[in-house]
């Protein structure tokens, strides 16, 4: 049966529902696709679906080569579509796939350093090292307003992060000393801590664009994005004996199981046990 409701009134009602929920932009960007594209894929009022309707477009996801991880993400999109909006608890008589387990990648501390010294000095350099410094996600990055930066106790806040949870930040000595010069100089004044020559925010791609420039210049061989950045943070902390219910307080991880994967790449702490030969 046709839909008597235009498929966009749907995405819309349903993209309300996300912003009430506290969702981040990203995160209702992607899960209003997963939800159009079932719309498109089943071509019938959501309420009339059965299970076989939801089986049937999560496996030709997974025919077009999305990983486990998609698939999760996308169950949690109709989970949320089907739970929330309409009120029914089909989803629930789907499992959720298994996402796959990998390490993140992260850079060495000279790796990190390279990085850093290959970025064009001013703006795009103190953007970088603020992600390294703080931990942040690039949608925190870009969402950061001078206001929410304490130079003096360097500390920031980030607000409405995902999860819709505020976190304190910690920020470099240096870095604060940098950056507050560097708002200070502005020739625009603008409430975004790094803004176009217009005064506007920067956006995620932009950030994205620089980061992945500066790994190319610094040679480095490994793929840098800013989230490379926020896994080297945690690692680098982890490393020099942090405790991980901190770190997991400053990256904004509402379970520590998410945090517990750093313990899996600190290699550099494996590096500094004896093997049980050597001391006999």
């Amino acid at each position: 049966m046709d839909s008597p409701e235009p498929k966009n009134e749907h995405l819309e009602k349903f993209k309300q529902e996300l912003i009430i929920a506290g969702y981040s932009q990203r995160t209702i960007s992607m899960y209003t696709l997963y939800v159009k594209n079932l719309l498109n894929s089943a071509k019938k009022h959501p309420k009339d679906m059965d299970r076989s309707d939801l089986v049937g477009f999560l496996a030709k996801e997974k025919e077009k080569g999305s990983s486990n991880s998609t698939l999760a993400l996308i169950h949690a999109a109709l989970k949320f579509f089907f739970h929330k909006y309409l009120k029914s608890k089909i989803m629930d008589e789907i499992p959720t796939p298994k996402k796959n387990k990998y390490l993140p990648t992260t850079l060495t501390k000279d790796e990190t350093k390279k990085l850093i010294k290959a970025t064009k000095k001013g703006r795009n350099r103190l953007l970088l090292q603020f992600i390294y410094s703080s931990g942040v996600r690039v949608s925190e990055a870009v969402n950061m307003k001078n206001e929410e930066i304490n130079f003096k106790e360097r500390i920031g806040k980030v607000k409405s992060g995902k999860g819709a949870k505020d976190r304190i930040i910690i920020l470099s000595k240096n870095w604060c000393k940098l950056a507050k010069k560097y708002v200070e100089k502005k020739k625009i004044k603008s409430e975004w801590l790094f803004s176009k020559k217009n005064g506007k925010k920067i956006s995620t791609d932009t950030v994205q664009r620089i980061v992945k420039e500066a790994g190319e210049k610094a040679e480095i061989e490994k793929i840098v994005t800013p989230h490379v950045l926020r896994h080297s943070f945690a690692t680098h902390l982890l490393e020099a004996g942090e405790n991980i219910r901190k770190i997991q307080e400053l990256l904004g991880h509402s379970n520590l199981n998410t945090t517990q994967i750093y313990t899996h790449v600190s290699t550099e702490q494996l590096k500094k046990v004896s093997s049980p030969l050597d001391n006999l």
